[in-house]
C-alpha cells in the first residue's frame, strides 16, 4: 500500500517544479520582449540619424538651419575637448535636478496636505485649475524681478511647471485608492495617519513614479525656458546665442545634449521604478 505522505510529497515536488518551469518560461519571454523593444528603438534611432546625415550631405535639407549628425557630433566633441561646454552643461543639469526634485517633493507634500483636509481641498481646487492653465512663460519676468536674474529665477520657473502637475496627479491618485481597503484599516482602529501610511501611500506609488517620469520632461522645459529669459550660462543660453550668431550647428548640438541628459534622467527614474517594484513583490 502506498504511503500517503510519500504521495503528497511527490505531488508537492511536482507542483513546485511546474511552477518554477512556468516562471522561468515567463522570465524568458519577458527578456525576449525587452530585447525586441530595445532593438526596435535602436533601429529607429539609427535610421533617423542615417536619414538626417544623408539628407544633409545631399542637400535635401537646408544645412545652415538643420546641420547634420556628423557635424553636430564634431561640434560637441570639439567643445568638450576645449572645455567650453562643461560649465553650460553642468549648470543646466544642476538647475534641472534641483527643479525636478523640489517640484516632486513640494507637489507631493501639497497633495498630501489637501488629501488630509477636505476643506482645504475644496478651497484650493479652483485655484490649482486656474494656475495650471496659466502660461508659465508669462510668469518668467515676475520670477526674474522677484528672485533676481540667475539660478533662483530659473528654478522658480521650473517649479511653476512641475509643482502643480505633481500636485494634481498625486492628489487624484490618493482619491482613487479603493475605499474598501481604507474601511478595513478603520475597522481595526486605524486613524487617518495609519490609513495614509498603510493604504493610501503604498497604493499611490505607481502614480508617483509616473509623475516622476513626466517631471523629467517638465523640469527640462522649465529650465530651458528660464535660461531663454535670463541666463548667461547654460544650454538654453547656448541655443539663444547660436541663433543670434547664426551658428545653428551649436543650436543642434545643445538640443542633442539636452536629449541625452533627459534620457539619462528618465532611465534613472525607470530604474527606481523597477527597484521599488521588486521590493513590493519581494
Amino acid at each position: 500500500m502506498a504511503d500517503p505522505l510519500s504521495t503528497e510529497s511527490r505531488v508537492r515536488t511536482s507542483s513546485t517544479r511546474l511552477v518554477q518551469a512556468s516562471f522561468q518560461q515567463y522570465k524568458k519571454k519577458e527578456r525576449t520582449f525587452r530585447f525586441s523593444v530595445v532593438l526596435t528603438q535602436l533601429i529607429i534611432l539609427v535610421a533617423f540619424v542615417s536619414l538626417w546625415e544623408i539628407a544633409g550631405r545631399l542637400k535635401w535639407i537646408d544645412v545652415l538651419l538643420f546641420s547634420y549628425p556628423s557635424k553636430v557630433g564634431y561640434q560637441i566633441w570639439k567643445d568638450m575637448m576645449d572645455g567650453s561646454i562643461w560649465p553650460h552643461l553642468l549648470m543646466t543639469v544642476g538647475e534641472t535636478i534641483v527643479g525636478f526634485l523640489l517640484g516632486t517633493i513640494l507637489g507631493t507634500a501639497i497633495a498630501v496636505l489637501i488629501w488630509w483636509s477636505k476643506f482645504l481641498a475644496k478651497v484650493l481646487d479652483p485655484y490649482m485649475v486656474v494656475f495650471n492653465s496659466m502660461p508659465k512663460v508669462a510668469l518668467g519676468p515676475l520670477f526674474i524681478v522677484g528672485f533676481g536674474p540667475g539660478f533662483s529665477a530659473i528654478v522658480a520657473t521650473t517649479l511653476s511647471i512641475t509643482v502643480i502637475i505633481t500636485t494634481l496627479v498625486v492628489y487624484q491618485a490618493f482619491r482613487e485608492v479603493d475605499s474598501n481597503y481604507i474601511k478595513v484599516v478603520q475597522v481595526f482602529g486605524g486613524n487617518r495617519r495609519t490609513v495614509f501610511r498603510k493604504v493610501v501611500l503604498p497604493a499611490s506609488i505607481p502614480a508617483i513614479i509616473s509623475t516622476l517620469k513626466v517631471n523629467v520632461g517638465l523640469a527640462w522645459v522649465g529650465v530651458i525656458v528660464g535660461e531663454f529669459l535670463v541666463a548667461k550660462i547654460g544650454l538654453g543660453y547656448l541655443i539663444i546665442y547660436g541663433f543670434q550668431v547664426f551658428n545653428f550647428t551649436l543650436v543642434m548640438a545643445s538640443i542633442v545634449l539636452i536629449a541625452i541628459m533627459a534620457t539619462l534622467m528618465y532611465q534613472g527614474v525607470s530604474y527606481l521604478e523597477r527597484f521599488l517594484t521588486r521590493r513590493r513583490i519581494g
